[in-house]
């Protein structure tokens, strides 16, 4: 089975070509630090290092053997690959070759004692190996300075491979990559030295001198310095005419020039001079010139599309400069003015006349009619091979007739919009750009700015990242007012980029080309009406993103009326699809929505925020009675006109939207109090409780039901208020701050006795039994629960009764008293069947078990567990799934069965590493396993 790991890149693994999932990014960089130094052991401190830095988490080392543990689950079924622990460490034995670094390596060695031939292309195999930056994303120290040695790396055998290529007479392919990389790298005596070679073999000898000139002087200013020995060599040859330097078969001589030849235009605008990034498209567009087994039938067109100021004009310069030896017969550039913020969208045909000006076509020979000059246009480009770029189109329709009829030219058109119709009417290859990731805008500033101006404010520079939100015109601007005023540090700018409100104002520059808030507007101001109403709607939208249901709610607009703004919005990239119907933006982007939003009646803005937060409030109550049926349900108002919450009928399809929707359900919660909507604000948060509490998520708990309480109070809702005291108490239990959670309890009794709420007091008295139970004051649980049963018994409350009698059983089994535990746990199981309970008869199980094991009835304990088990995983509730499988697994110590216990042990293990549990849990399971002797917990 062939296993692949790459490094020099995206962190990533692959099993027969197929990508393999080895988790999120903080598991990848764990996979990655073990590769580094694969088959050699690494100290489970070094690994900590690596991986988190000076920002471990407070668990560090149970969160690295849950990693480890799931990137064995992920590579078991490779078995040359293994993670094991080692006296010294952590070893990831595997084939080093399968690891791209190290075939990397392998290969530049190989390549340096083999001949030219062999070796051009060993090094060709090498480089090719590299996706981008190695550990792409992942800002950590250790990786950050791997990174920079990698790099250098790579740029040793960079330059190795174009002494090689240099050597078999390379040189003219070799002239505009030296360029570039000579204009990145303007102090490296090494490449200057191969940039000079280069054009002195091209018949350049006089640029070649001029680049020892500027070389001379750069390093003169910047170091004090002169050239090496070895530059100054080749200078002298080079003023010498050395034959040495010949190339090894001289290029044939241009012909010399007359006034019949038509001239070769050259009209790309000068590269970006800080680029950075984009390997993935730099490669996407590489394809559009890859050989081919047959002649070209088609004219290779790629569209790259993005929002303003994402660098799509500089990417494809980037790339149509590295690549102009591919076009002999010249470049024809034109801005097209599609979303300049200033004037129309050019006219296609005034670019066609001026197109055949610069052909050579004389002005007695163009004729009249615009048809006929773009007949003639596209006669002089049959059969040329040229490159058309075409900047900043409007629509396809403004593209379409500037595009050449031949096969052997190439264009490369750059828009906002997604030029839908060209892409379905050619064979286009469409490109979507952007911004950049914090790693890659980083490196932006750095450039931008210097590498010793972002050291010396290292916070500074990676709050100025975030707040530009990856655009790399706004990175561009902020290192544009640092380097223009002198005084102004990074933490200046950082500080006035904080208040979101004003953010657009410090990104201004005065020029309509560069303003953000300029280029954002120009975007707006091309939309429609009812397009640009669903903009200015979106802003109500709670999250970081939204669902298209929910847009249908927010905007009230019809299936396909969503559909069709949706569409727009992507098309002209004001809004971002980035997972299946799911829609979000950029904070600039975002910001500006915010401005063009206040600009128009508030009302606008108010009725979306009710239609959206009823279309959250309906679909998750209505979620919430699937998950849960028995809880008592909280009675909302209709939903307002327009708003249509989802339908669901499944539990799977309940969990899955929670799944989906919680943290825009969360952010809805606080936004619902921060404008006022008190009921939405605690309702909400009801119908998140049994979710979020079933799936371990105790900070959300914290954050939703501190919010819901806050607003129940400003009701005067004491039943409200005591619902959300209970919520935040099991929160408190669950965190090991059982004085705070009693004082909730406390405080959720009085409001339920006071207000005369004896359902209420049920419920909190269940949930004191619950706090009781955990710090071990048993006889004061037993009181409570029995509280419970007669209140729940008094108000005819089936399922209630149920719960409290399972409470009680419990309170009996922790005394001692199993046959009693039996009985209740008997009552209370007849009553959850009757009622169809599954999670009432999960808890209720896991009691039963629990008694019957201390009775020593180990069958019926087991079957007890295994059914409450299934139950607790079918309702999603995790950490209960957690305890049972504890449960399961001292039933099976009980029987002996080591290997059944362990293996049920470390799954429960693995659930709350994942989940947020107090540690006194993971210690329990860590304790159990520990009994069990070799290949217990020392295996994780």
């Amino acid at each position: 089975m062939v296993v692949e790991f790459g490094l020099l890149g995206t962190i990533e693994a692959r099993v027969e070509g197929r990508p393999a999932n080895v988790g999120h990014m903080r598991q990848r960089c764990v996979l990655a630090a073990l590769l580094v130094d694969v088959n050699r052991a690494v100290p489970v401190d070094a690994l900590i290092d690596r991986v988190w830095g000076d920002r471990a988490p407070q668990r560090v080392r149970e969160t690295l053997y849950g990693y480890l543990s799931r990137l064995r689950q992920a590579l078991k079924a490779s078995p040359e690959v293994a993670i094991s622990r080692r006296p010294g460490g952590y070893v990831l034995e595997a084939d080093p070759l399968s690891v791209d670094l190290h075939l990397f390596r392998d290969l530049v060695v190989r390549a340096r004692g083999a001949d030219d031939t062999r070796a051009a292309a060993l090094m060709r195999r090498a480089l090719g190996l590299w996706r981008g930056d190695p550990f792409a994303t992942v800002d950590v120290p250790w990786f950050s300075d791997l990174r920079q040695a990698l790099e250098r790396e790579r740029l040793s055998a960079e330059l190795d491979h174009v002494d090689i290529r240099l050597r078999i007479g390379h040189h003219g392919e070799l002239l505009p990559e030296l360029t570039v990389r000579a204009g990145e790298h303007p102090l490296d005596e090494r490449l200057a030295g191969q940039l000079m070679l280069a054009l002195y073999r091209t018949g350049r000898a006089a640029d070649a001198l001029a680049c020892y000139e500027v070389v001379r002087r750069r390093l003169s200013r910047e170091l004090g310095t002169d050239p090496g020995p070895r530059l100054r060599g080749l200078h002298r040859q080079i003023l010498a005419d050395d034959p040495a330097l010949s190339p090894p078969e001289a290029p044939p001589r241009r012909p010399p020039a007359d006034s019949g030849t038509p001239p070769v235009p050259r009209q790309l605008p000068a590269p970006p001079a800080y680029f950075v990034g984009r390997d993935a498209e730099l490669s996407v567009l590489d394809k559009l010139l890859a050989p081919q087994t047959q002649p070209r039938t088609t004219m290779p067109v790629s569209v790259i599309c993005g929002p303003g100021g994402v660098g799509k004009t500089w990417l494809a310069l980037r790339w149509a400069h590295s690549r102009q030896q591919q076009f002999p017969d010249g470049q024809l550039f034109a801005d097209l003015r599609g979303f300049t913020p200033s004037g129309e969208p050019t006219d296609p045909f005034m670019v066609i006349r001026g197109f055949l000006d610069s052909l050579g076509v004389a002005p007695g020979r163009v004729p009249a009619a615009p048809d006929a000059q773009a007949a003639l246009y596209r006669s002089l480009l049959a059969d040329r091979q040229m490159l058309l770029v075409l900047d900043n189109a409007h629509d396809g329709e403004q593209a379409l007739p500037l595009l050449p009829g031949t096969p052997t030219c190439t264009v490369l058109i750059t828009s906002r919009d997604q030029l839908t119709g060209l892409t379905a009417s050619h064979q286009v290859t469409h490109l979507t750009v952007d911004g950049f990731d914090p790693t890659t805008a980083r490196e932006l500033l750095t450039g931008r700015l210097g590498a010793e101006r972002v050291a010396a404010e290292p916070e500074a520079a990676t709050a100025l990242v975030d707040q530009c939100a990856g655009l790399p015109l706004a990175l561009s601007v902020v290192a544009a007012r640092i380097t223009t005023n002198p005084v102004v540090t990074l933490s200046d700018l950082t500080e006035e980029l904080r208040e979101s409100s004003t953010r657009l104002d410090a990104l201004g520059t005065g020029e309509s080309a560069t303003d953000v808030r300029t280029v954002f507007a120009s975007s707006y101001r091309a939309l429609d009406p009812d397009t640009a109403r669903v903009f200015r709607q979106l802003v109500q939208a709670p999250g970081l993103d939204i669902a298209r249901p929910a847009v249908r709610s927010l905007t009230g607009l019809p299936p396909a009326g969503t559909r069709r703004a949706l569409h727009r919005l992507r098309a002209a990239h004001l809004l971002q699809e980035h997972a299946p119907g799911r829609f979000s933006s950029h904070d600039l982007l975002r910001t500006y929505a915010i401005e063009v939003a206040g600009s128009v009646d508030e009302a606008e803005g108010r009725t979306a925020r009710i239609r959206v937060l009823d279309h959250y409030l309906h679909t998750a109550w209505a979620a919430d009675r699937i998950l849960h049926p028995h809880r008592d349900p909280v009675p909302l108002s209709p939903a307002a006109p327009g708003s249509r919450p989802e339908e669901l009928t499944t539990h799977d399809q309940a969990m899955a939207w929670f799944t989906r929707e919680h943290p825009a359900l969360v952010a809805a919660v606080r936004q619902a109090a921060r404008h006022g909507h008190e009921s939405h604000a605690w309702q909400l948060a009801w119908a998140l409780t049994t979710f979020l509490t079933r799936s371990g998520r105790w900070s959300d708990v914290a954050t939703v039901h501190t919010t819901a309480l806050a607003a129940a109070t400003r009701l005067g809702d004491a039943a409200a208020q005591a619902e959300s005291h209970r919520a935040l108490s099991w929160e408190r239990t669950e965190a090991g701050d059982h004085d705070a959670a009693r004082r909730r309890l406390t405080r959720a009794l009085s409001l339920a006795q006071e207000s005369g709420q004896a359902l209420s007091e049920a419920h909190t008295h269940l949930a004191l039994g619950w706090l009781h139970e955990h710090t071990g004051d048993r006889s004061a649980a037993l009181r409570h629960d029995e509280s419970a049963v007669r209140l729940f018994a008094r108000l005819g409350h089936r399922a209630g009764l149920a719960r409290a009698l399972n409470a009680v059983a419990w309170d009996h089994a922790q005394q001692g008293d199993h046959r009693a535990a039996v009985a209740h746990c008997e009552q209370a199981m007849t009553i959850q069947e009757e009622l169809g309970d599954l999670r009432g008869q999960a808890d209720t199980l896991d009691t039963l078990g629990y008694a019957y094991l201390q009775l020593g009835e180990h069958a019926q304990a087991l079957a007890c567990h295994r059914r409450g088990l299934e139950l607790h995983r079918a309702l999603g509730h995790r950490f209960n799934e957690a305890e049972a499988l504890v449960h399961l697994g001292q039933v099976h110590r009980a029987l002996g069965e080591a290997g059944n216990a362990r293996r049920v042990l470390e799954q429960a293990l693995d659930i709350y590493l994942d989940i947020e549990v107090h540690p006194s849990r993971v210690e329990q399971a860590r304790t159990l396993l520990d009994t069990l002797g070799d290949g217990g917990a020392d295996a994780r």
